[in-house]
């Protein structure tokens, strides 16, 4: 890989935080997902401001006009990232536009974000497709705890429940991360901090992830909603204490602004989502799992 972890602290707004100035478009073009989080509600409005909404969801081919319009707006742009609001891999759309990046705007860093459901069988066309840094969402290593916080997976057409479902969710998540770590590609793993279900489980996932070959490790605090509506969010003495439990093991980024599946411009700096997608949407239209 061209960009190695030092290039993308100063590149990458996931990497270097605010020191760095650095821009990023998201591309909302995954509409389906493959696990039912129990935190997750995916949706297309214009007024939140969280991961896994979207104004719309584009088309591949779209992303070309999209970029161009987004580069005059904001040059500061330097990452074209596929966040959602669905899973990237649950449907090939993901990989056909960063096909079509990496044709017609090579100077981008490509960045990707997965659940992880399909990452072991699908890894190699990852590293084809050039990607620099992928996000791995990691809520668990142990599939007891990870059964608390997702309802079931849909794998190969099935729907399996439960610690069966975590298990294998898991298991492709973590083999999915060293295949793509082997390969150079600098790897990102996020965990949605629920501290009543997996506060005490943050130190082995980062040691579980770091020896996998993850790089850096994101704790996001839980938002409050879906079927976990009535947990509380973590304190911030609560994230505090994850992440040094965690920076034993991994190197921590502790800048997240949860972005929305359309962001653009420079985080916590300048937002242009508006100009970029139209928004005009006022409405919650709630997308179904799977």
């Amino acid at each position: 890989m061209s960009n190695t972890y030092k290039d993308l602290q100063n590149s990458h707004p996931c990497f270097g935080g605010y020191k760095n100035n650095a821009g990023r478009i998201h591309l909302p073009v995954s509409p389906g997902c493959n696990i039912a989080c129990k935190f997750c509600d995916r949706s297309i409005n214009d007024v939140e401001e969280r991961p896994g909404v979207t104004s719309k969801v584009l088309k591949p081919e779209e992303s070309v006009d999209i970029l161009k319009k987004a580069l005059d707006i904001c040059p500061d742009i330097k990452v074209a990232g596929i966040a959602g609001p669905g899973d990237t891999l649950a449907t090939d759309n993901a990989l056909q536009t960063f096909k079509i990046i990496k044709e017609k705007f090579p100077d981008l860093i490509k960045c990707m974000s997965t659940n992880g459901l399909l990452l072991n069988e699908r890894a190699q066309d990852v590293i084809d497709v050039g990607i620099d840094t992928l996000t791995v969402t990691v809520n668990a290593v142990d599939p007891e705890i990870e059964s608390k916080l997702n309802d079931y997976i849909i794998y190969h057409g099935k729907k399996i429940e439960g610690v069966e479902g975590a298990k294998i969710l898991i298991e492709n998540q973590l083999e999915g991360i060293r295949k793509v770590a082997a390969a150079g590609v600098t790897i990102k793993v996020n965990t949605v901090l629920v501290p009543e279900i997996n506060g005490d489980h943050i130190e082995e996932i980062a040691k579980t992830v770091k020896e996998a070959g993850a790089t850096i490790y994101n704790i996001i605090p839980l938002i409050p909603q879906h079927k976990l509506k009535d947990c509380k969010p973590p304190r911030c003495l609560d994230i505090d204490g994850a992440r040094t439990k965690a920076s034993k093991y991994i190197d921590v980024f502790r800048h997240c602004q949860r972005c929305r599946a359309d962001a653009v411009g420079v985080p916590g700096v300048s937002e242009f989502g508006d100009q970029i997608y139209q928004r005009r949407l006022n409405t919650k239209e709630t997308f179904s799992h799977g």
